[in-house]
């Protein structure tokens, strides 16, 4: 009977280990979507409505949800006194602290982290130049994230449970 209910929570594990995988590829997309939505809010911000970047990012933070509203508002406290940060520092230290909290990979936080050098250093029609080509540049992404998720998801949940059951066979 305990050697039933411990092959059980073995194959429970490596089931729940392989959806929560599963999960990240489906998220990954989503995520995306949400910084393009984001970024296009800013640049409708600093086009538009001339607010100083500091209220936009925590304009932004509000409107986002989840670790990119985390994300931005951190950016924008950073940027704010006492801190006083720029931009590139304030967007690379809320990076630091919530990008682990995203699905999003490294080629995404790339895409962030070069147009944080070029966010409040120019004038507004370059700031919008380049947010433009980070949007485009993450509406790649997110197809090749849909691709992934495509690919990857079904069989992550289908490991998960074949990994967890080979463990049982393997141990009994």
């Amino acid at each position: 009977m305990l050697k039933l209910f411990g092959a059980v929570l073995i194959v429970l594990a490596g089931t729940l280990a392989g959806f929560q995988r599963a999960r990240q590829y489906a998220d990954r997309p989503r995520q995306i979507r949400g910084l393009i939505a984001a970024l296009q809010r800013l640049e409708t911000e600093i086009l538009y409505g001339f607010t100083p970047l500091p209220e936009a990012l925590r304009r932004i933070g509000v409107q986002s949800t989840g670790a990119l509203q985390h994300f931005f508002a951190t950016a924008a406290e950073e940027m704010s006194p006492p801190n006083d940060r720029s931009a590139q520092d304030a967007i690379h230290t809320a990076m630091e602290i919530h990008w682990k909290n995203t699905a999003m990979m490294a080629s995404e936080k790339e895409v962030v982290r070069q147009l944080s050098c070029t966010l409040g250093t120019s004038d507004r029609s370059n700031q919008t130049t380049h947010i433009t080509m980070a949007i485009q540049q993450l509406n790649q992404e997110e197809l090749a994230a849909r691709e992934d998720q495509g690919k990857y998801e079904k069989m992550s949940k289908s490991l998960g449970l074949l990994l967890g059951v080979l463990i049982v066979i393997l141990i009994f």
